[in-house]
């Protein structure tokens, strides 16, 4: 099922709408992107809910990424207009098959818990009611190993995602940043306005 899901509406308006605001929001996003890749701990995700665009990056960026059985993903900047600058161009063909990658990064489909799995975006399936009792389990666990050879070994293997961000993100956020002021951003900021209004 192909969805077009809804970006936080008065930042993307917000964005639309005043560039230096923009501007701040793309720089913003780089920089937690960079230190997420950069940062020397494991990160253990824990996501009981919906991980959509920005929030999608962030979970795949950690280290382990474990789903309730009521969460999901997508990707989907693309379908409200936008270039996928924050991460889904750059990381997730480090993911999966390239093929795949442009499937789901240009079309925005949900990707279940099993899913998501599957692909290797998490490690596994958790009832909601225990998430976050596995995912302390799992910090747990990274917390006994021997502390250097953990970091240093995390640092070696996300040498991989930093070179796909140096390579590709700059691009693509810069993209991201001028897609924000096309006609299909506008028609984006332009519902989500009214949808605003309609609750105030």
């Amino acid at each position: 099922m192909t969805t077009r899901e809804e970006p936080d509406a008065a930042n993307f308006v917000k964005n639309h709408y005043d560039p230096e605001h923009r501007r701040r929001s793309i720089r913003g996003a780089r920089r937690l992107a960079d230190t997420m890749i950069d940062f020397p701990l494991p990160v253990v995700a824990a996501v009981n809910g919906l991980a959509i665009g920005l929030g999608c990056t962030l979970a795949v960026l950690c280290d382990m990424v474990l789903m309730s059985d009521k969460a999901y993903m997508a990707e989907s900047h693309v379908g409200i207009g936008l270039v996928a600058g924050d991460g889904g161009a750059a990381i997730w063909p480090q993911m999966m098959s390239m093929l795949k990658a442009k499937e789901l990064v240009l079309l925005g489909d949900r990707i279940s818990a099993e899913d998501a799995v599957r692909l290797g975006l998490a490690k596994r399936v958790v009832p909601a009611e225990s998430l976050m009792e596995e995912a302390m389990a799992l910090a747990q666990r990274f917390a006994e190993l021997p502390a250097q050879s953990v970091q240093q070994t995390k640092r070696a293997m996300n040498i991989h995602l930093k070179k796909a961000a140096d390579d590709v993100m700059d691009f693509a956020l810069e993209a991201e940043y001028f897609s924000f002021g096309t006609d299909e951003a506008r028609a984006t900021a332009e519902r989500l306005t009214k949808t605003i209004s309609s609750l105030t």
